[in-house]
């Protein structure tokens, strides 16, 4: 870009966190912490935040020449935005895979100075509050989810609408709001206990559509949830094995089977017998092999994500050997109705998430069942 390119450019920020999701798919709940990325890498992790900052890019490649992109060196951003095309300016320094906290919040102090129109970051919860502990409002930001617990509202629905979101934010200067960065103890949350917290606000860009709204704990009715288990339990088949996500509302299916189902891990039952329990995606993949298996998950209360947010254990390999005729999604009707909005996928797999839109049928009650649009 020469030097009248850049006074008439627009200036985005970009920091990846290449740590954020990694506990994901192998069941760990969260990515924070060193002994924790250790213990997911044991277990056959693989990076998701690059994956990530890289489609929402390759959406900004018309954007090339209009369009200055300052980032942090290596796997913070300047090997995704290298391989998206973009000749980025890199400043700062790391410690290529060592990569921590520390660095994410200097890289936010360091790319702020140089005036940028908006901060893009690619992370979870914990990213969202390291930005907002760095730099609290001075920029507006906006973030490419790639966590395992995203609760903030700070983050697009998807990489692809966040890249619509810097266009329309570039381009025509959208409104920007305040928007909860919310984070949760992950040693809590290991132990089966949610523990939400708000640690601030972040200026983002407003278009209701294309944000994620943020999480909210719903009070789950005991008699819908119950009524909604003995339902789903009366039509099990043996022929079939069934993975049980996360949530409440599956729990009252375990409660309904009179087994220990775990609150926020995803189990395995056959025969209505448990058979596997807090399973990572490599461990459900090799119980379901060489069987027929469905798929029981509910949607989170408040943003409406069926896959994608908290249960990347089942992840698209999963789902794609289960098959879509094979998903059974329950929810209480107060949840559905409290929605703004359809429900959604971010499974990290676009084809999936084009296979799994459109609409779907949600158990609410005894032989009780509503269509809902799903989109991603």
């Amino acid at each position: 870009m020469t030097n009248q390119q850049k006074a008439l450019a627009k200036t985005l920020g970009l920091i990846v966190n290449p740590l954020a999701g990694i506990g994901g798919t192998v069941g760990l709940k969260g990515s924070d912490g060193l002994a924790t990325v250790q213990k997911a890498f044991a277990l056959g992790a693989t990076r998701v935040s690059p994956h990530r900052a890289v489609e929402a890019l390759r959406e900004l490649s018309d954007l090339r020449c209009e369009l200055e992109l300052i980032t942090y060196p290596a796997e913070m951003g300047e090997d995704e935005a290298r391989e998206s095309g973009f000749e980025p300016t890199v400043v700062g320094s790391i410690v290529s895979g060592h990569t921590t906290a520390s660095d994410t919040q200097r890289a936010a102090i360091e790319i702020v100075k140089h005036t940028v129109d908006l901060l893009l970051f690619v992370g979870g919860d914990g990213t969202a509050r390291d930005i907002y502990e760095a730099i609290g409002n001075a920029a507006p930001v906006l973030g490419i989810p790639a966590g395992v617990k995203v609760h903030s509202s700070v983050y697009a629905v998807n990489p692809r609408r966040a890249a619509e979101l810097v266009k329309e934010f570039l381009k025509h200067r959208a409104p920007v709001q305040d928007m909860e960065v919310m984070d949760i103890d992950e040693d809590e949350f290991r132990e089966g206990r949610v523990s939400a917290r708000l640690f601030g606000y972040l200026k983002v860009p407003f278009e209701r559509h294309l944000l994620q709204r943020a999480k909210v704990s719903s009070a789950v009715s005991g008699g819908s949830s119950r009524a909604i288990a003995e339902y789903v339990v009366d039509q099990m088949s043996d022929d079939y094995c069934y993975i049980l996500g996360p949530g409440t509302t599956v729990r009252a299916v375990g409660d309904e089977l009179g087994i220990d189902k775990t609150l926020l891990g995803v189990d395995l039952v056959h025969k209505r017998q448990l058979i596997g329990k807090d399973l990572n995606e490599k461990k459900l993949l090799e119980l379901i092999a060489d069987r027929k298996a469905r798929i029981v998950v509910t949607l989170i209360g408040g943003q409406g994500y069926i896959f994608g947010r908290g249960n990347q254990q089942i992840s698209p390999r999963v789902i794609r050997e289960v098959g879509k005729e094979n998903l059974i999604i329950i929810s209480t009707q107060a949840k559905l109705v409290s929605l703004d909005g359809p429900l959604l996928v971010d499974t990290g797999d676009h084809e999936l998430d084009r296979l799994l839109a459109g609409h779907i049928r949600v158990i609410t009650g005894y032989d009780q069942e509503s269509v809902w649009k799903v989109e991603y």
